[in-house]
């Protein structure tokens, strides 16, 4: 399992991505002049906080685990427990 200290979720596919694999990535679409995109799906990086909650409530919304799960743990610790 990934170290959570070490990953990052991306908030278009809700999968974990460790950080030198991100950054790998990101280095590699600077070096060829790429637009920035998920290292695991390919989709378009959020350019803001508003889009990214977008695509969190999408995964939610289609019931990915990963997301449902993220979301849920938020949710506790903020002490929501409606969600």
């Amino acid at each position: 399992p990934l170290d959570l200290t070490k990953s990052s979720r991306m908030s278009c596919c809700s999968k974990l991505v460790c950080n030198g694999c991100y950054h790998a990535n990101e280095r590699r679409e600077k070096e060829q002049r790429l637009a920035p995109k998920c290292p695991f799906c390919r989709h378009d990086i959020p350019r803001s906080p508003a889009e990214a909650d977008r695509n969190k409530r999408k995964r939610i919304e289609a019931n990915d685990p990963d997301a449902l799960t993220e979301f849920g743990t938020r949710c506790r610790e903020k002490g929501d427990y409606k969600g």
